[in-house]
């Protein structure tokens, strides 16, 4: 079996992924708390309109903001005077887009929430702008990579000298579970009991979900398990599994890379937070993952290049490869709905704690929607 080689530009495989992406950047840990209420909203738009052909702007604008307040040069919490900046830029953005966005609700809800944070920050209408946040190259030399790993074993490298970029998708899996597929597809699922994520030639994820109350149809993912399938010159085969209250910071074999094999550390996991948060590089397929535990439940993210995307063996027996082909059609929950019948039957703490991508009020929804991101900081190769 190959290398996932460079792909040529202009193949009628390549897309721009730019619509749906802005669901998948995080926030990270400089908007601070009352921020969080406005990002359950976000999520809903992302949810319910991709907007692929819309004129309106309005994930741009959403995009810009996550991306001003997220990663480690973000505006902290007490920092009032720079998060009011990156609210007026947003705002702004807002009014730039507001003849294409008349009747978006996307547009209007994020209106209103730049609003409710203002007011929450005290923010004036009137001062200075944030400016964009430039994606910035790592220095020369700083890879974490042994300086003679195998060019095969660095995807994007491979990618590089042939003069092309890969184009990038992503997935991911939080919630109730919320499924985002690698085609932007927003699903709320019920999928219980062990269920593959992705099953490519290079990567196998699988979950087990668990009902959040008893008798509930609302799942939670309870148990993660990821095999990196041995390839070539630069990773042996390793396990990594994540269970509810246990997310280690090492595959099960006690290591922390690929093994023994020349490009061992083309695959490298991070604990980001003690207990909470894993990332896992695996730059000889251009991936990276983030496993998050939220409360009692695990979530999950990844970044994956299209063309391993669809490195599959038998595109007939990927039929419940979820983040490929979404969830079958007897296992997809119609969440405003299922809002609806909870709030009548009085289940408002299953409603506030699953109901991920409606633009609900509180905290427990806002850690699961932050939990699943990939930033712009994760998913940039160190």
């Amino acid at each position: 079996m190959g290398g996932p080689g460079p792909r040529r530009a202009g193949t009628s495989r390549e897309r721009l992924v730019v619509t749906g992406r802005a669901g998948w950047m995080g926030m990270g840990r400089g908007a601070g708390r009352s921020a969080l209420g406005f990002w359950p909203t976000l999520a809903f738009l992302l949810c319910s309109f991709p907007a692929a052909t819309s004129p309106c702007k309005i994930l741009k604008c959403n995009s810009e903001f996550w991306s001003a307040t997220s990663g480690s040069h973000a505006p902290a919490s007490d920092d009032t005077p720079e998060f009011c900046a990156a609210l007026r830029s947003y705002a702004l953005c807002t009014r730039r887009t507001a003849r294409t966005c008349r009747g978006d609700l996307a547009y209007h809800s994020a209106v209103h929430g730049i609003e409710d944070l203002m007011s929450q920050h005290n923010c004036s209408k009137d001062g200075p702008t944030s400016q964009p946040r430039l994606r910035t190259l790592p220095p020369a030399g700083d890879s974490q990579e042994r300086s003679d790993s195998p060019e095969i074993c660095h995807y994007e490298k491979s990618f590089h000298k042939h003069s092309a970029t890969p184009n990038y998708t992503h997935c991911g899996l939080f919630g109730d579970p919320h499924l985002r597929t690698f085609t932007d597809r927003f699903q709320t699922c019920k999928v219980q009991g062990a269920w593959p994520l992705i099953d490519n030639n290079y990567l196998n994820v699988q979950v087990t979900n668990t009902p959040v109350l008893p008798g509930s149809a609302a799942t939670a993912t309870s148990k993660l398990t990821i095999i990196f399938k041995n390839f070539q010159e630069c990773v042996d085969q390793k396990v990594y599994q994540a269970e509810m209250d246990e997310l280690p910071a090492a595959f099960v074999d006690g290591s922390k890379n690929g093994g023994d094999k020349h490009g061992a550390n083309s695959l490298k996991i991070t604990e980001k937070v003690s207990g909470q948060h894993v990332e896992i590089q695996a730059k000889y397929i251009g991936t990276t993952i983030v496993v998050r535990q939220v409360g009692r439940y695990l979530t999950f993210a990844v970044r994956m290049p299209e063309e391993v995307v669809n490195a599959v063996e038998d595109w007939d027996s990927q039929g419940l490869y979820l983040c490929l082909r979404g969830c079958p059609l007897n296992q997809q929950i119609d969440f405003q709905a299922f809002h609806t019948n909870t709030e009548g039957t009085g289940a408002r703490r299953l409603a506030a704690a699953t109901d991920c991508c409606l633009p609900i009020r509180g905290a427990p929804c806002a850690r699961h929607m932050h939990a699943h991101t990939l930033t712009r900081e994760h998913t940039r190769n160190p």
